[in-house]
């Protein structure tokens, strides 16, 4: 009984609920509340000597609460009420997952940017952390299929898969150690130091899944003759893990990612991931939202089966 309410009707629901609903702006998000406690904290550590040492002391502290108090939390409200806990559980794996609203921006990029490049420009900023403000057609679509590689990795399938290891706990806490990262896991001046910890965490935390991902990108797609390109340009990224996902998609579709960009004022030339320069369009992106929707449904099909043999 525990594995279904707590595993497999959590998972399910969850999931559907995200494909149905996405991420509504009317409901209360749990992951504002983990910006916030980020933000307290870095704004009173955030100075003086040894930040370093404070972002990673805030770092752990965070991660471990969030685990803690959830597991705590999920344990007492089961043994009091199994069915209420299952339906905090799913309201919980549905917030954690960020696949269809992303796909849903993904789509507006193309929209706007055939009706316009400003208005293409404008859409693609709501996604992208890069200046947005110079760049053409063809880096506006490509900056909206980066991301939308990148996203299936962090904001669906590692999510999922510390679910499947630790629990919806291990699901949360990831989410925080994301939250972290995106806040203050930068390279710059203000957060080089306190922030490294935090990106570091991630980086691990992404390892696994960003490689699964990849995998599971060519497995729907039926382009296993891709792993030799995935192996070549998984690498060619800043990140040791947002590569592979990127570079998987850029095989699929026999087009090029990465190249030079501005981030914070300051260019950077990122290695070009494929090789060939060739205009997307919105076939191209139809196409990538299919992999995705094909990825996170193969995910949660096979974790289902794994906790169907293990339950029995």
């Amino acid at each position: 009984m525990a594995i279904l309410t707590l595993m497999i009707l959590p998972l399910a629901i969850g999931f559907l609920l995200d494909k149905l609903l996405g991420d509504p702006a009317y409901l209360p998000h749990p992951i504002v509340g983990f910006g916030k406690m980020i933000s307290f904290g870095e704004k009173r550590l955030n100075k003086g000597r040894h930040r370093m040492a404070k972002g990673a002391f805030l770092t752990v502290g965070l991660i471990m609460f969030v685990y803690i108090v959830s597991l705590s939390f999920l344990i007492v409200l089961y043994q009091r009420n199994h069915y209420l806990a299952m339906v905090l559980s799913v309201i919980l794996v549905f917030f954690c997952l960020a696949g269809t609203t992303l796909a849903q921006e993904v789509r507006q990029v193309f929209e706007a940017t055939d009706r316009s490049l400003e208005e293409g420009r404008i859409q693609v900023a709501r996604i992208v952390g890069r200046d947005t403000s110079q760049l053409n057609e063809q880096q506006i679509r490509t900056a909206a299929l980066e991301t939308l590689a990148e996203n299936l990795s962090d904001g669906v399938i590692a999510p999922l898969f510390w679910f499947l290891v630790l629990g919806l706990p291990g699901m949360l806490a990831y989410k925080m150690i994301n939250t972290l990262d995106s806040m203050i896991g930068y390279k710059n001046e203000r957060y080089k130091e306190f922030g490294c910890f935090a990106a570091r965490i991630d980086d691990i935390a992404n390892y696994i899944p960003a490689r699964l991902t990849a995998l599971l990108m060519l497995a729907v797609s039926n382009k296993f003759s891709k792993y030799s390109f995935l192996r070549q340009y998984g690498t060619q990224h800043a990140s040791p893990n947002s590569g592979y996902p990127e570079a998987a998609l850029a095989g699929i579709l026999d087009c090029r990612f990465g190249g030079p960009n501005v981030y914070f004022g300051q260019l950077i030339d990122k290695p070009y991931i494929g090789h060939n320069n060739r205009a997307l369009n919105t076939t191209d992106m139809q196409k990538a939202i299919q992999v995705n929707q094909r990825v996170e449904w193969l995910m949660v099909l096979v974790m289902i089966l794994i906790y169907i043999m293990g339950f029995l």
